[in-house]
């Protein structure tokens, strides 16, 4: 499934199968996460990189071809995540910053993702699934998981965490902040009583409306919803000294808000991308709370469709495209 034209459905295409090139590896796609950043490129929100070029950096699959560094052998089962490639020789990555690499790739947007049967990855940039995790579950860790898990850990060791847009990544990482002891508030859209619902089965502390603070005041808040509005709601709903963080790779503008909000030594900061590091220390973890995904499944050939539930925002935690016999 290609995007070849920003603001347009997808289009289904027979493309000429990827070869690995040296470092990389050639995967069998069985499974790929639907992602707001695939909505962005699709919807036009992100200037395209590539023309066409096929979405998804959600992508769980099996190796076809080993890697020239042996890496990975014929049969491993990996995932390819958002960070595709960094120089590792910039400022950035020498600071192990590599999330913010001045020639990084990434997959689904520089080079073709996972909307696809196979699709080809640097061996260096892959991540071993843990054992115990079918396709379908381990394929919302790799973005909805990994930015959260970056987004959470900015937070630092707090007491009362909010999460502002309750869906892929934050229903993933209301399980990490529950495993760390933290009391977690749910913020949704006003009168969205389904996902409040949903926040509630999942363990959420409190959920209710994004423009509304919550009972208690927040020592930290993640926005995952890309709307700018939410930045004033939620500097309004942390104490003096507390953060917010803003966790997507696109928002739409912020609203001017008085310095009131923000004085007392709030915190606002974005997260951007994600490094190996952060994937590594994530999928560690993961299996031993263990988190579990809550997905809806759509074949491949329906990723319009499934793009389209969650411009709609009718999606209750992740939806992922089935594309593997096996997934």
């Amino acid at each position: 499934m290609v995007v070849e034209e920003p603001g347009r459905p997808l289009a289904q295409r027979d493309l000429a199968e990827p070869r690995a090139q040296a470092g990389e590896v050639l995967i069998r796609v069985h499974a790929c996460g639907v992602c707001r950043t695939d909505l962005h490129i699709t919807d036009g929100e992100l200037p395209l990189h590539k023309r066409p070029i096929v979405p998804g950096h959600q992508v769980v699959g099996v190796v076809e071809e080993p890697s020239y560094g042996k890496r990975f052998k014929a049969g491993d089962r990996v995932g390819v995540a958002w960070l595709a490639s960094a120089c590792g020789a910039c400022r950035y990555c020498r600071e192990g910053l590599e999330n913010l690499c001045e020639k990084a790739l990434f997959t689904g947007y520089d080079r073709d993702g996972g909307y696809a049967e196979l699709v080809t990855a640097d061996e260096r940039f892959c991540y071993p699934i843990p054992p115990g995790y079918p396709d379908l579950s381990a394929a919302p860790l790799l973005c909805g998981g990994l930015i959260g898990f970056r987004a959470w850990r900015m937070c630092g060791p707090v007491e009362r965490i909010g999460f502002y847009g309750f869906g892929s990544a934050a229903h993933i990482i209301l399980q990490v902040a529950r495993n760390a002891g933290q009391r977690t508030y749910a913020f949704v859209r006003t009168g969205d009583v389904a996902a409040e619902r949903f926040a509630l089965d999942r363990g959420a502390d409190w959920a209710g409306d994004s423009m509304r603070p919550a009972q208690d005041p927040l020592d930290a808040a993640i926005i995952f919803a890309a709307a700018g509005e939410l930045v004033p709601a939620a500097l309004r709903a942390v104490r003096p000294g507390g953060t917010v963080v803003c966790a997507g790779i696109h928002m739409s503008d912020i609203p001017s808000f008085p310095y009131s909000i923000l004085w007392g030594e709030r915190v606002l900061r974005s997260v951007a991308n994600l490094t190996r590091q952060d994937g590594i220390d994530f999928l560690e973890l993961a299996p031993t709370i263990p988190i579990e995904a809550f997905v809806e499944t759509h074949p491949l050939s329906d990723a319009n469709l499934a793009l389209g539930r969650l411009r709609a925002g009718s999606i209750l935690g992740s939806a992922v495209l089935v594309v593997g016999p096996d997934a």
